[in-house]
């Protein structure tokens, strides 16, 4: 139970420092609530735009209520965390269609477990000072609003691409919770929209996912079709997905609020094995051993070899006609996978129709 001598106030800004400390770019503090986000959560939802992602529905209220989900919930510890390498040639990748773009989030390693175990500390931190309290640390993890609960407590404002976005530091950021039982002093929640007349997110999107601002149809959302999906890719998008092959970033890359977004002071956030400019071919060309050992630590594994190839026959498809790229392509013909030869198939089809003599024959 907290402690009634405890100064709060003090403590709060002592949770601050002790955050900073930890690597966190900023720490704020609202109320167990997350406002009107549980209506636009269940509008979204009826609206069926969370496709496969069924999680998004279940746990009823918990999602909405951090006190259901953590009994005496009184208040919530938001952090943020940089996560954006120094320069990873974005806008260039993007533009080399034989290269893997990937999303700059998932470059190094997973930010889950880093993440949590600084959340932890910052805990055990908390409780040397006040003596045990109640709390729970949650890093992507669990039925929580995190966007919302983050507004909540002044770290940004969601934007047209339904990210949270913050004046200082752009978008490219992480966020954690810290839910507890201490009544601390709420921050002032952000409530004024900056992102103002601009819609470059929005036209920008190579899908057409946004069905209008903050409405993202995740069914055509790149990130949601390569982690998300289990499935087949919809064919229609195929050709609209470049050489995206795990997330998307464009809708943060044209923000120009990440004009002030700081490179990342983490060293486990830098890319592994030449993620940030590997060719197309070359990650085709891991096997599930070479997969499972290139991806270890990495948010990457979770979709596992399957889709890794499935994203990447994709890519194969939209890149460059080559004797590489055909050879590769053909080398998995025989995979044992369906869902990888189908989109081996189409990916040799694309080719087959614009095909140079030299190569045909």
């Amino acid at each position: 139970m907290p402690n009634q001598s405890t100064d709060y106030t003090a403590l709060a800004e002592q949770i601050r420092q002790l955050g900073a400390q930890l690597g966190f770019q900023q720490v704020g503090i609202s109320a167990a609530d997350t406002g009107e986000h549980a209506h636009h959560l269940q509008t979204w939802l009826d609206a069926g735009y969370q496709g496969d992602m069924q999680w998004m529905a279940s746990h009823g209220e918990k999602r909405s209520q951090p006190a259901l989900l953590v009994p005496d919930t009184l208040r919530v510890i938001s952090v943020r965390m940089d996560y954006l390498p120094a320069d990873t040639k974005m806008t260039q990748r993007l533009q080399q269609p034989d290269t893997a773009y990937l999303s700059r989030y998932a470059l190094g390693r997973d930010y889950h477990k880093l993440m949590r175990r600084r959340l932890q500390q910052l805990a055990e931190h908390i409780q040397a000072l006040v003596g045990p309290f109640g709390y729970r640390a949650f890093v992507d993890s669990a039925p929580v609003l995190e966007r919302a609960l983050a507004q909540q407590a002044g770290l940004g404002w969601i934007g047209k691409n339904s990210m949270l976005i913050n004046r200082k530091a752009g978008s490219y950021f992480f966020l954690g919770e810290l839910f507890t039982d201490l009544p601390l002093p709420i921050d002032q929640v952000q409530a004024v929209d900056h992102c103002g007349r601009c819609s470059a997110c929005l036209d920008k999107c190579p899908t057409d996912a946004f069905v209008d601002d903050r409405v993202l149809d995740a069914r055509r959302c790149i990130s949601y079709l390569t982690i998300e999906l289990k499935d087949a890719i919809p064919e229609d998008l195929r050709p609209l997905m470049g050489n995206r092959v795990f997330g998307c970033d464009d809708c943060q890359l044209v923000c120009p609020w990440n004009r002030f977004a700081k490179p990342t002071q983490e060293q486990d956030f830098s890319p592994r094995h030449r993620l940030d400019k590997a060719s197309l071919v070359s990650l085709f060309l891991w096997d599930e051993d070479s997969f499972l050992r290139n991806t270890e630590g990495s948010p990457i594994r979770r979709i596992g070899h399957e889709r890794w190839l499935r994203n990447l026959a994709v890519g194969l498809g939209n890149a460059p006609t080559s004797l590489e790229v055909i050879e590769a392509l053909k080398g998995r013909l025989d995979h044992p996978s369906e869902l990888v030869r189908e989109h081996v198939r189409w990916a040799l089809a694309r080719h087959n129709a614009t095909l140079p003599e030299s190569i045909s024959t």
